[in-house]
This record gives C-alpha cells, sequence and structure tokens, in this order.
C-alpha cells in the first residue's frame, strides 16, 4: 500500500463522516489501478452525500473502467447537467446499453440543450433500436463495450426528427424530503425568521393563516450573490415543514422539439400539486423565467409565458404549492414574474455577516480533525466572503494540513495557522456581483426592489 493512501486511510480513520477525503481516496485508488477498492470508497462516499457531485462523479468512473453500464447511469444520470459533454454522451450510450432508454433520451437531451444541432448517429441508432441484450446475456465470448466510445459526434444542419417510438419525458424534476434544517444553516437568524414567515409557517398551519385570509402558497424570490447560500436556505426551509420538495434546473425542462419545454415544465406543476404540500425550487429562474424582452426566439418567450400560467394556477389550484426561485440576476427576472400571487415576496439573501460567517466555518469544520480555534478572528477578515467562499477556505486549510501528514506519514489536527495562512491564498467571489448590484442601487431602485441591498451597503460603511 502506498504511503499516500496509507495516509488516507488513518484520516479517515479519525474522521470516517468526511467525504471529501473519501473522494480523494477513491480517486487515488483509482488512479493507482485499483478500481475494486476505489469502488467501496466511492459508494459509501456517495451513501454519506448523495447530492456530492465530485463523489458521484468518481463513482461514475469507476464503474466505467469496470464495465458496469447500471452503476454508471445510477451514479451518473443525476448529476447529468453537471458533467461535461464526453461524460454525457458516455451516460447515453451506456443507458442504452443497459436498456434504460429514458435516462439515454434524458442525456440526449442534455447534449442538445447545450447545441441543438447536435446530431449524433451513433446515439441516435442506439436509442431508436432494439436495446441490447442485459450483460448477463451476452455470449461469454463477447465483451462488453467500453463506457466510453471513441466515435465523435457528426453535426448535421438541423436537428433530428422525435424517435417514433419514443415515450413522453418523465417531469424533469429531482424530489425529495429533505432532512436538513435552519440548524444547518450557519447565522442569518434575521433572514431564517423572515423565510419562516414566508414559506415555513403557512405549510405548518394552513388553517391559521387561511383564518386571516392569507392563501397558502403563492412564489418567493431569493436573489443575491453566487455562493451566498440560496438554494441551502431553500432546502432547509422544505426540512423545517416537511414539504416535498422539487429542484428544477434549466438542462431538466429544455427540450429540442416544440412544444416538449411546455409540457414537462407543466407536468412539474402538476406533480406538486398531486402531492402537496410540496416546494418547487427553481435554481436560476432568469434562465427560464428571463425579461421577454430580452428573448429574441419564440420558444423562450412561450416558456415563459406557460411559467406565468403556472404560477397563476391557470386551470388548476396551487393551494399548499410553494414556489422558490434562486437568481444570482434578479435585474435579468421578467417583471411580470413579480407581479401579486408571483414572485411577490423578493428575499435579499447577502453574504453573511460576523457571527454567521463564524457559524459556516464551525459547520465546516465540524466532521474534521481540529486543534483549539479562533474562529471569530477568522470570521471578522472574512467580510464580504459567501458562504462558498468560507467552505472553500477550509478546504484550503484542510489540504495544507493534510499535504504535511502526506510528507510526513503522520496525522495532524487543521491549526489556526492552517486558516490564517489560506487567508493569503482565498478572497472573496462577491466583488463583481456587489458592484453591479450598487449601480442597480444607485440608478435603478425607483421601486424599492433594492432597499435591501441599500441597507447591506450602508451596514458595510457603519
Amino acid at each position: 500500500m502506498s504511503g499516500a493512501i496509507l495516509a488516507l486511510r488513518e484520516a479517515l480513520a479519525v474522521s470516517p463522516e468526511n467525504v471529501p477525503l473519501r473522494v480523494h481516496l477513491a480517486r487515488s485508488l483509482l488512479e493507482g489501478g485499483r478500481p475494486e477498492e476505489a469502488l467501496i470508497e466511492a459508494r459509501a462516499a456517495v451513501a454519506r452525500d448523495a447530492d456530492r457531485i465530485d463523489a458521484r462523479e468518481v463513482l461514475g468512473a469507476i464503474a466505467g473502467v469496470l464495465g458496469d453500464d447500471t452503476a454508471l447511469v445510477d451514479a451518473w444520470h443525476p448529476i447529468r447537467t453537471h458533467l461535461d459533454a464526453e461524460a454525457v454522451r458516455s451516460l447515453a450510450l451506456a443507458a442504452a446499453r443497459a436498456g434504460r432508454l429514458v435516462e439515454a433520451r434524458e442525456a440526449y437531451g442534455v447534449l442538445h440543450a447545450t447545441d441543438s444541432g447536435l446530431h449524433d448517429l451513433e446515439l441516435d441508432r442506439a436509442i431508436r433500436g432494439p436495446s441490447p441484450a442485459p450483460a448477463a446475456q451476452r455470449p461469454p465470448d463477447t465483451a462488453p463495450a467500453p463506457a466510453v466510445a471513441p466515435a465523435a459526434p457528426t453535426v448535421a444542419p438541423r436537428a433530428p426528427p422525435r424517435p417514433p417510438d419514443a415515450t413522453a419525458e418523465p417531469v424533469g424534476a429531482r424530489a425529495s424530503r429533505p432532512t436538513i434544517t435552519f440548524a444547518d444553516v450557519g447565522g442569518l437568524e434575521g433572514l431564517k425568521e423572515r423565510l419562516r414567515m414566508d414559506i415555513v409557517y403557512p405549510l405548518q398551519r394552513p388553517d391559521l393563516f387561511r383564518a386571516y385570509g392569507k392563501r397558502v402558497g403563492g412564489g418567493v424570490l431569493l436573489y443575491g450573490p453566487p455562493g451566498c447560500g440560496k438554494t441551502h436556505l431553500a432546502r432547509a426551509a422544505a426540512g423545517e415543514c416537511g414539504a416535498k420538495f422539487y429542484v428544477v434546473e434549466i438542462q431538466a425542462v429544455l427540450d429540442m422539439w416544440l412544444g416538449e419545454s411546455e409540457k414537462r415544465l407543466h407536468a412539474i406543476f402538476e406533480e406538486a400539486r398531486a402531492n402537496a404540500p410540496a416546494i418547487v425550487f427553481f435554481d436560476e429562474i432568469e434562465a427560464i423565467g428571463g425579461a421577454r424582452h430580452q428573448l429574441k426566439h419564440g420558444p423562450g418567450r412561450r416558456l415563459v409565458n406557460q411559467l406565468l400560467a403556472e404560477l397563476d394556477g391557470a386551470g388548476a389550484s396551487n393551494e399548499a404549492v410553494l414556489v422558490i426561485g434562486a437568481t444570482n440576476a434578479p435585474w435579468d427576472v421578467d417583471p411580470a414574474l413579480r407581479r401579486p400571487g408571483r414572485f411577490d415576496r423578493v428575499v435579499f439573501v447577502p453574504p453573511p455577516d460576523a457571527s454567521a460567517r463564524e457559524n459556516v466555518l464551525r459547520l465546516a469544520l465540524r466532521e474534521r480533525p481540529v486543534e483549539t480555534l479562533d474562529l471569530a478572528s477568522i470570521a471578522r477578515r472574512c467580510l464580504r466572503f459567501s458562504g462558498a467562499d468560507l467552505n472553500h477556505l477550509v478546504e484550503v486549510a484542510c489540504e495544507r494540513a493534510l499535504g504535511e501528514a502526506l510528507r510526513t506519514g503522520k496525522m495532524r489536527p487543521i491549526s489556526q495557522s492552517d486558516l490564517l495562512a489560506s487567508l493569503d491564498k482565498v478572497k472573496p467571489t462577491t466583488a463583481e456581483w456587489l458592484e453591479s448590484a450598487r449601480r442597480y442601487v444607485n440608478y435603478a431602485n425607483q421601486a424599492g426592489l433594492y432597499d435591501d441591498v441599500a441597507a447591506y451597503f450602508k451596514s458595510l460603511e457603519a
């Protein structure tokens, strides 16, 4: 066993719930030509955090090396919108070989979402033709097809027609019941209480809200710099009230065939209505609900119109269905989406304050070996850091300690000096967003939409 892998195993023995460390071990084992051992660690990482993208990436890569198409599809299909084009193509081919044509079509759809003119002849034949026999039924002398096909896609001037045997796509959203709550969100107490009033309490006490003439449902728009926890807050809100949580991404809705995107969007809302109380979460809502005057093509405008109709509950009741949109660019969201009954509650999610930064650091370090740390002093030096920046700061500090452990072969905890050294390498990523927001506060805030941002800037000057 190599020294690096031995050190990683020793570190995991001290901190068995450390998913990033387990992913690193799985990747090291794979690169060292030990895919069977890597598979055990990757599966353990995904079991601990099924939403972690890098864990699923390495699990799918291991499955590809082992020639296990089913395992590759299971690992990569949930993160298909986060994979590069080559990996998505491998996913589509593996799904087709495994006879899982729905997943194959969905992966093919992701490729078309980024390049509508792409026509991959091999994939088209695999999806339209009869599915191959399962691996267990192949003749003994027939080697399984490689996980990554060498053939390059061919470009055609027009998208292919829908295969005649294609079935309707399933709802383009991932449903879950989050287990995290606001207790897992560092700081931001005032913001969390506002979200309780806007999101949690209406779904927990619908009778009380109806008694006061308040409808249970509607929309909430969360906006702010990237990496400040909008998605995490939405999941925590769903966990607080036990609602079913539907995560919708633009690639899950867009489709290459005319009218299919609108059908998918409608299907998502129908699914949520049938399972109320429910929360439908749109990440990067401006990608679907962008200002119509900026959309040059009919399909984009039709999709915005469909979203408006769904928010209005045209032909169906949205009772106990809450829609949350998250955006880094509220100025690009169609103004019609912010009218009463739609996203009429607009909430600014700022970079965390000093107390929240300390809590974020503490949460990021809780599963790692650490010595006694003065996190308050570190937090004070992290002005304008987003939650993601703070987590990255901890990762850099962890790598510093881990690097020393790999060199010496001895474990040591993360120290104050590791965090201080990381401050020289990690800088806040919110600066560009804040500069753009300042211009909107100064020149486009006649309606008061950005008053919370203006208050945030004043707090920085105090």
